[in-house]
């Protein structure tokens, strides 16, 4: 299987630490990790990756300007929140949203089928 580059934004540093353990154990590799807008933004628009999971709720920011930036590339995309769907910015409410807590099979599934939409 096809290693997956991913930048990785979620601004709760636990989660985020569990989610790289998730995200190598299914053979990923996380090339970028922010816990901010700011620093998500800069990584979008810079870093060299395949998929982008992103937290809709950033310390009680909004993910959109980060969404933008990897929409801009033409990249894939999920987001991941505790709220589930609620707060999924306007232009990507037809992205996939993986509700927290998730288990591994989910993220395994929502990596698969974001990826394969795509292609």
């Amino acid at each position: 299987m096809h290693q997956t580059s991913i930048l990785l934004v979620e601004d709760e540093a636990i989660i985020r630490m569990m989610l790289v353990e998730m995200l190598e154990e299914l053979g990923h590799r996380v090339i970028a990790e922010a816990g901010n807008v700011q620093d998500g933004r800069s990584l979008a628009e810079m870093e060299d990756f395949d998929l982008a999971i992103l937290d809709i709720n950033l310390d009680g920011q909004n993910v959109q300007p980060v969404a933008e930036a990897v929409a801009a590339r033409g990249l894939p995309f999920l987001f991941v929140s505790g709220y589930g769907p609620t707060g999924v910015p306007e232009p990507f409410r037809g992205n996939q949203v993986l509700a927290k807590p998730y288990e591994l099979t989910q993220l395994r599934n929502a990596i698969a089928l974001t990826l394969s939409q795509k292609h």
